[in-house]
């Protein structure tokens, strides 16, 4: 059994923790995230700390409190500091360029892709083979960047496609006569 909901969350100085019923706040220089408490579990913030509480009676109220643990610190994270994940394109003929918040990407298709990037993430081009996808929402950071990479996942055999930069492919041998 995970002891995640165990554990305290610091709050780091700039971002401000507001409990309103089963509803809570989080605002930072990254911007403002809520979430909704479940019935099941209590949060309480004491100075600088956030401790999640839940009733050891009700059976899926752990589950439950684990999962709040983990989300308000995702937040708390995403506020201050922000997520963001890299993509690269390999392959000829492969690049990206943003302009405001559309994504236009050549893949090898008759036609580019277009992509318009949701409010609260942001995409840059790094260079014409590289994309940074950057937000205070993990979850849609890695939505967004999950969307794009499907355009043209990397194949096994030549290893061309859109992939995440840390991701590791495996390549299949070419068929022998």
């Amino acid at each position: 059994m995970s002891r995640v909901a165990n554990a305290p969350v610091t709050i780091p100085s700039g971002v401000d923790v507001k409990i309103d019923g089963g509803d809570m706040t989080i605002k930072g220089k990254g911007g403002q995230l809520s979430y909704k408490i479940h019935d099941d579990v209590s949060v309480e913030v004491d100075g600088n700390i956030v401790q999640v509480k839940w009733d050891s009676v009700v059976k899926k109220a752990n589950a439950q409190a684990g999962t709040a643990r983990a989300s308000i610190n995702n937040m708390i994270v995403g506020v201050s500091q922000g997520f963001e994940k890299k993509l690269t394109l390999i392959g000829v003929g492969y690049r990206a360029s943003v302009k405001g918040n559309a994504l236009t990407l050549a893949l090898g298709f008759s036609n580019p892709v277009e992509y318009q990037v949701p409010d609260g993430v942001s995409v840059e081009a790094t260079s014409q083979t590289e994309l940074l996808v950057k937000g205070a929402d993990k979850q849609k950071v890695g939505q967004v960047a999950s969307e794009i990479r499907a355009f043209r996942p990397p194949e096994p055999y030549k290893g061309k496609g859109v992939r995440y930069t840390d991701e590791y492919v495996a390549r299949k041998e070419a068929k022998k006569k």
